[in-house]
């Protein structure tokens, strides 16, 4: 039975993450045109490796994050885990629409086109809402690997799409509809995070 409950709950915080970073990566992010632009000009296979080591490198740095913040006060976990749910829920609405990236160099081998797929995904958009919900989901659960399987899952899934259909991506997808969504998923896990202050 503790072994049933145990991956109900680890099932559930995977898909919460995979959810909440997904929305909130889907709305206003400019890694869309980076990986377009990449698998226009790289093999989708060496696009497609460096996307999912850059998704998982970016989410162990948001669960390593919160694994260090576990060591303060519960309290303040919650206040700060309701923070950056409310501050993501913010970039979401205010984001800026992405700007087309600059050419990328002549067409190298593997090694380099690899390394240069990596570098432009991983050194990019740090700190963004989908970050700092993994964080923040992470901070609220406690649960690390679901938070950071789920999120990565979620980076890749976004990243898969952006390298199928193109730079029109963005012109598919409903904005009006995707913005209000993610912020609202933001705001209401902050209001829920909050509220267990209340609830002790």
């Amino acid at each position: 039975m503790h072994s049933e409950s145990g991956t109900l709950l680890f099932g559930s915080t995977l898909a919460l993450a995979f959810w909440t970073v997904l929305i909130a990566e889907l709305v206003g992010d400019k890694s869309i045109y980076t990986l377009s632009s990449l698998a226009l000009r790289f093999r989708a296979v060496v696009v497609f490796f460096s996307l999912a080591l850059a998704a998982a490198g970016k989410m162990v740095a948001a669960v390593l994050f919160a694994s260090v913040v576990f060591r303060f006060h519960s309290h303040w976990i919650a206040v700060l885990s309701a923070a950056a749910f409310f501050i993501s829920a913010a970039l979401i609405w205010y984001e800026e629409p992405a700007a087309t990236p600059a050419r990328l160099p002549a067409n190298p081998g593997w090694q380099r086109a690899a390394l240069a797929c990596f570098a432009s995904l991983f050194l990019a958009e740090w700190c963004d809402p989908g970050q700092i919900s993994a964080a923040a989901l992470a901070l609220r659960t406690h649960s690390l690997l679901p938070v950071w399987l789920g999120g990565t899952l979620a980076l890749i899934t976004k990243g898969s799409l952006a390298m199928t259909l193109g730079v029109k991506l963005r012109d598919r997808l409903p904005q009006g509809l995707l913005r209000p969504l993610a912020s609202i998923s933001c705001c209401l896990l902050g209001f829920v995070t909050l509220g267990k202050l209340f609830v002790k």
